[in-house]
């Protein structure tokens, strides 16, 4: 079998709000082999840098586009893909864009893969840890405390039994931030677990000082406080308070892993696998976590082929601790864009059984939704 195509595909809601909602578009990524199978993978980066760096053309030996890469190679054989993309795309791809353009293209060989097989990505990955994993709702801030609350009921009314909020409005000022906390809690109940996102929004004494006023609403874990490269600051809250810290989502390969977990100090290692480098870099992330004590949670505020993927790796490594999953109630692009729409049940997700990665594009949405 041989890679014979690789698609870069923007798709847009048409209405995009501006705020912190990456599930407002995409860059879906499919894979095409001679054998007729092709599988599905997917970026949440700028949908637009990731599809120059996928479509790129050869430039030298250290800039050429993923696709050039890939073509006439075994999609069975990640590991070598993965070192090559890498090593053919080091001036633009060792963080950030570049480097988010591998992980659509190796979600997508996983899947190729499994289908191949027919066997779920987790059993190829060799694991079977779990049935069902725990999840948190994800959803952003009320407008105001009293929405918050109101919003938090509501989750909990549909069965969850931990519910994060995060980004906007907070940040604003410390009455706002501690009223947005206790609202949340009355609206969720002392049972749920409250988790606490506040978007890169204060200085290493600010979170310290918030942290310690948000310890009387019981909170499951203050997340991503700081700019993500200000380890320092994160290694001095993470050792001034017992809240748990998690971060990771702006981090992509694992040396700024190990910055965040060696300087940083945090406490959960947050991993995207639609930035990370694909589930070959992933498991490898989680390994280093394993090694330190540290549990690790998913990322994904994207489409349903992300929150598959997490399941799939979630499923495999030994130190999983909750997975995020959106439950935002304005629709976006996620409830359309594939056949298959992830639920959950009770505050628990099924792991997919399913061949690959379990999830197929809806195609004529995608025709509607398609950029370009």
């Amino acid at each position: 079998m041989k890679i014979t195509d690789v698609e870069a595909i923007y798709v847009r809601s048409e209405r995009v709000r501006e705020l912190c909602d990456s599930g407002q578009d995409a860059l879906i990524v499919r894979v095409h082999t001679d054998a007729g199978i092709s599988g599905l993978g997917e970026v949440d980066s700028n949908p637009l840098a990731v599809k120059g760096a996928i479509e790129g053309p050869f430039s030298h030996s250290l800039t050429c586009g993923l696709r050039e890469l890939v073509l006439g190679e075994d999609p069975f054989e990640t590991e070598k893909i993965w070192h090559k993309m890498y090593a053919g795309n080091l001036y633009g791809g060792r963080r950030g864009a570049g480097f988010h353009a591998m992980s659509g293209i190796d979600l997508a060989l996983w899947d190729i893969k499994g289908k191949a097989l027919g066997l779920p990505v987790w059993k190829l990955l060799g694991g079977g840890f779990h049935e069902k994993i725990r999840c948190y709702a994800s959803a952003l801030w009320g407008p105001t405390p009293e929405a918050t609350r109101d919003l938090a009921s509501r989750y909990v009314d549909r069965g969850f039994d931990a519910v994060k909020f995060g980004w906007d409005p907070m940040g604003q000022d410390e009455k706002t931030d501690v009223a947005l906390v206790r609202e949340a809690r009355r609206g969720l109940g002392e049972e749920a677990d409250l988790l606490i996102d506040a978007g890169l929004v204060w200085d290493a004494k600010t979170a310290i000082r918030r942290a310690r006023a948000f310890e009387e609403h019981g909170i499951f874990w203050l997340e991503e406080p700081l700019m993500p490269d200000n380890y320092a600051g994160y290694r001095r809250l993470s050792e001034a308070v017992d809240t748990r810290i998690a971060a990771g989502e702006e981090e992509s390969n694992r040396g700024s892993f190990l910055d965040l977990m060696d300087l940083g100090k945090v406490d959960v290692v947050q991993v995207d696998l639609t930035r990370v480098g694909g589930f070959t870099e992933a498991v490898k992330i989680a390994s280093l976590a394993e090694d330190r004590g540290l549990k690790v949670a998913n990322h994904g505020f994207t489409t349903y082929i992300n929150v598959a993927a997490a399941l799939h790796f979630l499923n495999s490594i030994p130190n999983t601790l909750i997975a995020e999953y959106v439950a935002e109630e304005e629709t976006t692009l996620r409830d359309h864009l594939t056949r298959q729409r992830i639920r959950a049940q009770d505050g628990m997700l099924a792991v997919p059984q399913e061949p690959g990665l379990g999830v197929d594009l809806d195609e004529e949405a995608v025709v509607r939704m398609r950029v370009g």
